[in-house]
């Protein structure tokens, strides 16, 4: 039983080990960048399409469910 647990242990530690060895692109400057600028767009729409979406749609879902709470 002792040696089960010790290869599970060696798998668990060579998993968490083998994560961190992927080659990802830090966008967090370029994100930053684009963020900061300042050019007159509100930042809750400086993200693009999909922001623009997400704002419309939360508004809509806050108006509406304060409307249906009032009435």
């Amino acid at each position: 039983m002792l040696w089960n647990l010790l290869a599970l242990r060696q798998i668990a530690q060579r998993t968490i080990s083998t994560a961190s060895s992927r080659h990802c692109e830090n966008k967090v400057p370029q994100k930053q960048k684009l963020f900061q600028e300042d050019n007159g767009i509100p930042v809750h729409l400086k993200g693009g399409l999909a922001d623009a979406l997400l704002y419309r749609a939360t508004m809509i879902l806050t108006v509406g469910g304060t409307a249906h709470a009032i009435y």
